[in-house]
């Protein structure tokens, strides 16, 4: 039997993490949008609401995965675009263990900002501006990598599609591991995109609807998207997240219990962050994925993808009151203390 810690096979080293940057901007209107609408007026429509509240959230899926990462200790750095209005952004990410020097700030344009509205029956009124977050497309991989002194893989989260086409292509032809995380530009990518950007990563990411969509933009099986890339997750929600590996038998790991659940977003880049950890420090896949499941239940217990706070010791509590001792154990082991 293969040695637990060794069993996925790869060698990670350090990582580093395309995808979008962002600000979200949520508010919350206190009424209902549909008492405000005249159905037969929509064509001329011009109406404003009076919100309760105002919060400025730090976001972008490359972000988050940065900052877990960080928090976690393995110091990756963010290759992302941004604008000049980044400075407390960047110096937040910074105190929390990630490495911004190669994020591109545009002199034109201000950093993706997502804006939204939320009624008392949960409908929405948002729009995202991606501003400098086209400007990704212009970075090469290359120099940022020789620059950083060797990165054992790279995260194409999700960007400006043709970022994430150029990054994936000049993964493979500079035989850099990947891993795609294709996400929320999926429903965006053409089945030749869907194809380009998930063959020969070492590890697919994606939740339960997006691997249906997977399939259905590539016209391959369950069985043939497995035998594309070296290592298959699905995030199941509540039902914690499936591992696929050829060969292997499939791994379901499940959630632990939540204190609270306070605000789902950037769950699954949680996940990610603490998957990939797993991974950097050769802890086996079934270790990686709990790993992952624990941080991303801290995020849900707090309000904003980047608000939750642990220490290495209560980390570890949790992690054997989910996962037993043994799982505890292996973990103290192979994280690193700083």
């Amino acid at each position: 039997m293969a040695d637990r810690r060794t069993d996925h096979g790869l060698s990670v080293g350090r990582i580093a993490v395309t995808g979008s940057v962002a600000t979200d901007h949520l508010m919350t209107f206190p009424g209902r949008f549909s008492e405000a609408l005249i159905a037969d007026k929509l064509s001329s429509l011009s109406v404003s609401f009076l919100v309760d509240d105002l919060e400025v959230r730090r976001g972008g899926v490359g972000a988050n995965i940065a900052f877990g990462l960080g928090v976690l200790g393995l110091r990756p750095l963010l290759v992302a675009a941004v604008g000049e209005d980044f400075d407390e952004y960047r110096s937040w990410l910074a105190r929390h263990g990630v490495d911004t020097d190669a994020v591109r700030v545009s002199q034109t344009h201000h950093t993706a900002r997502f804006v939204c509205t939320t009624d008392a029956d949960q409908n929405q009124i948002a729009s995202f501006y991606p501003g400098a977050m086209a400007s990704a497309r212009d970075i090469e991989l290359g120099p940022v990598l020789e620059r950083s002194g060797g990165i054992g893989l790279v995260i194409i989260g999700a960007d400006d599609p043709t970022a994430m086409r150029n990054h994936t292509e000049e993964c493979r032809q500079r035989g850099i591991q990947f891993a795609a995380d294709p996400s929320q530009q999926l429903s965006s990518l053409t089945s030749d995109d869907t194809v380009s950007l998930i063959t020969g990563a070492a590890v697919l990411f994606s939740n339960d609807y997006e691997s249906a969509l997977i399939e259905q933009r590539t016209g391959w099986s369950d069985d043939a998207v497995l035998d594309q890339v070296a290592i298959r997750v699905t995030t199941l929600g509540k039902n914690g997240v499936r591992v696929e590996r050829r060969g292997w038998p499939v791994i379901e790991v499940g959630v632990p219990g939540e204190t609270q659940i306070a605000d789902p977003t950037g769950v699954g880049d949680a996940f990610r962050a603490g998957f990939l950890a797993g991974l950097a420090w050769q802890v086996d896949l079934e270790r990686a994925a709990q790993v992952g499941c624990l941080l991303a239940t801290y995020v849900i217990e707090t309000v904003g993808t980047q608000e939750y706070r642990f220490e290495r010791a209560g980390f570890l509590s949790r992690f054997a009151e989910a996962y037993g001792g043994a799982a505890r154990a292996d973990l103290d082991a192979a994280w690193p203390r700083a």
